[in-house]
C-alpha cells in the first residue's frame, strides 16, 4: 500500500479573497513620515506576494488628522499612521509613548520596553479604556526632536516665557509649564503663522519634515535637543474587525512587516535627516544651537511636576509611568555603561570650529 503524500503547507489567501485596505496618515504627502507609511505598505505587498495591498492616503484625504483614531475605530478607514500622543485628548496616558524624557530612554529603547517590558499590554489596556475598536503596532523609533524654531536663541529658561509657541498634546502642557503661550496650530498653517507674527516659535519634528514644511524660511534659529518628545515611535493602527478577518498567515506577515519597516525607517532617517541638516547648515539661513543644560533641567523639573499630577488623577497613567521607570532603570544604565561616547571618535576624525558644540554655539 502506497504511503499517503505529505500534507501540503497551508497556502496564503488568494489576492481576490482579501479586500485592499485603505489607510490614512497624519502627515502631508511631502512629509517624510508619509513616506515611512508608504514603505510599510510596500513591504506588506512584497511579503504577501501582492495578496494584501494597503493604500496610504495623506492627512485630510478622508478625515482631519485629529479624527484619525475615531475613523479607524468606526471602520470609516481600515487603518491609520500617526503617533500615540495624537490621541492625548481621549486618554492622557497615550502621551507616555513619546512625550517627556522617558527616564532617559531613546525611542528604540522605548520600543524595547513596549515589546518586552509590558508596554504592549498597557497600550491595549489604554485602548480598551476608551472602547477603541483597533489593533495597534508601534514602529519607527524617531530621534530626539528639537526644542523648536525661534527668532532668536534660547539662552535661559526665562527666554521661553511669554512666547507664542506652536505645540500639541502633553508637550503643549510642558511648554506652558515653562511659561510659553502654546497654540495647537495645524501643520499647514505653521509657517504662515510664523511669517505673519501670529506665532513666535514652533516645535515640529525632524530635519527633513521641518525643512519640507518650510520652517527654515520662517524662523532663523533652531534649538536642537529637548525632553518634550525625546523618545517617540510611530504607530500603525488597524480597524480591529478588518485586522481580525485577515488569514493567520497574513497577520504574521503584517507583524513582521511592521518590524522590517521600523528598521528600514530608522536607517533611512539617519541618511535623510543628516542630509537635510547638512543642507540647512550649508545655506547659513539657519543657525543651529544646542539647547542649554539649564533649559533641559528646567524641562525635567516641569515634567516631573506635570507627570506627578497626571498620575494622581489617572491610575493608568501612573501604571504606565512606573512600568517605564522600572525598565529604564536597568536599560538606560546598561546603555550608558556599555556604549562608548561617539563624540570622542567624531572629534578625533572631524574636529573643527564649532564641532565641540557647547551650549549656545553653532554645532
Amino acid at each position: 500500500m502506497a504511503a499517503a503524500p505529505p500534507a501540503a503547507p497551508p497556502a496564503l489567501a488568494t489576492a481576490a479573497s482579501i479586500t485592499p485596505l485603505r489607510f490614512q496618515g497624519a502627515w502631508s504627502a511631502k512629509d517624510i513620515r508619509h513616506e515611512y507609511a508608504l514603505g510599510f505598505a510596500a513591504k506588506v505587498r512584497e511579503m504577501t506576494g501582492g495578496e494584501l495591498r494597503i493604500e496610504v492616503l495623506p492627512a485630510g484625504a478622508v478625515v482631519p488628522a485629529s479624527e484619525l483614531l475615531d475613523a479607524v475605530s468606526k471602520g470609516v478607514l481600515d487603518g491609520g499612521h500617526g503617533t500615540l500622543d495624537q490621541h492625548y485628548a481621549r486618554q492622557h496616558a497615550f502621551a507616555l509613548w513619546g512625550c517627556g524624557p522617558a527616564f532617559g530612554m531613546d525611542a528604540n529603547m522605548l520600543l524595547a520596553w513596549h515589546k518586552y517590558g509590558g508596554g504592549r499590554g498597557l497600550l491595549e489596556k489604554a485602548y480598551a479604556a476608551i472602547a477603541a475598536n483597533v489593533v495597534s503596532f508601534l514602529s519607527g523609533p524617531m530621534p530626539t526632536q528639537p526644542l523648536g524654531w525661534f527668532r532668536k536663541p534660547i539662552a535661559t529658561p526665562d527666554d521661553l516665557k511669554g512666547l507664542r509657541l506652536r505645540a500639541i498634546g502633553m508637550s503643549a502642557e510642558l511648554y506652558t509649564a515653562l511659561g510659553a503661550v502654546t497654540q495647537p496650530t495645524p501643520e499647514p498653517d505653521i509657517v504662515a503663522a510664523l511669517k505673519s507674527n501670529a506665532l513666535d516659535a514652533a516645535e515640529f519634528n525632524n530635519a527633513s519634515a521641518d525643512r519640507a514644511l518650510g520652517l527654515p524660511q520662517a524662523a532663523s534659529v533652531c534649538m536642537l535637543q529637548s525632553y518634550h518628545e525625546n523618545a517617540e515611535p510611530l504607530e500603525l493602527l488597524f480597524n480591529k474587525p478588518k485586522y481580525e478577518a485577515l488569514p493567520v498567515q497574513i497577520k504574521a506577515v503584517v507583524a513582521n512587516a511592521v518590524e522590517a519597516a521600523s528598521a528600514d525607517m530608522s536607517w533611512k532617517a539617519v541618511d535623510r535627516y543628516s542630509t537635510d541638516y547638512s543642507e540647512m547648515r550649508r545655506g547659513r539661513a539657519v543657525v543651529f544651537y544646542k539647547t542649554p543644560r539649564a533649559v533641559l533641567e528646567r524641562q525635567l523639573r516641569a515634567w516631573d511636576a506635570l507627570a506627578k499630577r497626571k498620575a494622581s488623577e489617572n491610575p493608568l497613567f501612573a501604571e504606565i509611568l512606573e512600568s517605564q521607570r522600572q525598565f529604564a532603570a536597568r536599560a538606560v544604565r546598561w546603555d550608558l555603561d556599555t556604549n562608548v561616547d561617539r563624540r570622542v571618535a567624531y572629534l578625533h576624525y572631524f574636529s573643527g570650529p564649532g564641532d565641540t558644540n557647547p551650549a549656545g554655539k553653532k554645532p
